[in-house]
């Protein structure tokens, strides 16, 4: 079993996730996290249709591969696209639509996209595999892209088999029905809305299987001291209950000495199954500030507030922290 990393540094970003990051940022992103002592890296061919691997891949192959952890993602294999090689991506990233996704969750494909994904990291080995997004694949995935993900973790191709997308409840699904390692639950374990905790959660801590939380902020909503109109939640804009939630939740966050973005990372460590939290960055700056928050210590009294207003399940100020 691979040993997850507490803090993970997510990609999605330096894939040109709604508009481009230079090369050079995209160093300094990396550059930032490792000298920070980050040393877990998800990436996907979704993102960017590939940029984010490749990126991943050249600006760590100068450290040694026993030294960091690596999880990338398979149900979307890239083929050329020549009929729309002078366009631009159209699932949110600033890329060349050169290559087209197919959602493939086939064990032809699953195969197929671990070899792409090696190629393109420049990597002999992926730590963690997770199958991505299954959602109205679900049933493809568990008998097929499953299966062949653990022949792979059995021929020591890749460490760990996973499966990583928002739907806590499909995910509980794949803990309880298939022998997987891990789980990302994105976006449905924070300070604004915890569903995860009803049927993933219990079910994870029930079969030994680890969490690892993406999205703490809700892809945005949370991410700074004060949402403002026009935060996005879910890649799009937020509406205004939520704006005011996130704010009410922001009030009490500066009565107790720490930020809405402090306490949104520290959050899913309130409960024992959470292995990782993988944090996504743009810049060098962001990357320090999640390294800042991570050695943040927010006070207990914080979540007993949290839960007295009704912004945190009373159950997880019981369960243990990291």
């Amino acid at each position: 079993m691979v040993t997850v990393p507490a803090l993970g540094l997510g990609t999605s970003q330096l894939g040109n996730l709604g508009r481009a990051v230079s090369d050079d940022d995209a160093e300094a992103v990396i550059t930032t996290a490792w000298d920070g002592g980050i040393r877990y890296f998800d990436t996907a061919p979704h993102y960017g249709l590939g940029l984010s691997e490749t990126r991943v891949g050249r600006l760590l192959r100068d450290h040694p591969r026993d030294d960091w952890v690596l999880s990338t993602k398979v149900g979307r294999v890239l083929v050329p696209s020549p009929d729309t090689a002078d366009q631009r991506d159209d699932e949110g990233f600033d890329v060349p639509a050169v290559l087209r996704r197919e959602r493939d969750y086939s064990a032809d494909g699953v195969r197929r996209s671990i070899d792409d994904s090696l190629e393109r990291l420049g990597v002999d080995r992926i730590d963690i595999a997770y199958v991505h997004d299954p959602d109205e694949h679900g049933e493809q995935a568990s008998r097929e892209a499953i299966p062949a993900l653990l022949r792979l973790r059995d021929e020591g191709v890749i460490g760990a088999v996973g499966v990583g997308m928002n739907d806590s409840t499909m995910l509980a699904r794949f803990v309880t029905e298939c022998d997987i390692d891990l789980v990302m639950c994105a976006g449905r374990f924070t300070l604004l809305e915890q569903p995860a905790l009803r049927d993933l959660l219990p079910a994870a801590q029930s079969r030994g299987v680890g969490v690892v939380i993406a999205g703490v902020f809700n892809s945005g909503l949370l991410a700074t001291p004060r949402p403002r109109s026009g935060a996005t939640y879910d890649y799009a804009e937020a509406g205004s209950d939520l704006v005011r939630r996130a704010n009410d939740i922001a009030d009490i966050c500066e009565q107790y000495g720490t930020t809405l973005p402090v306490a949104a990372q520290a959050f899913p460590w309130l409960h024992p199954a959470v292995r990782s939290v993988v944090v996504g960055c743009r810049s060098a700056a962001q990357v320090r500030s999640a390294l800042d928050a991570d050695a943040h210590a927010v006070p207990s009294d914080l979540w007993e507030a949290l839960a007295a207003a009704g912004f945190v399940a009373p159950e997880l100020l019981s369960e243990s922290a990291r």
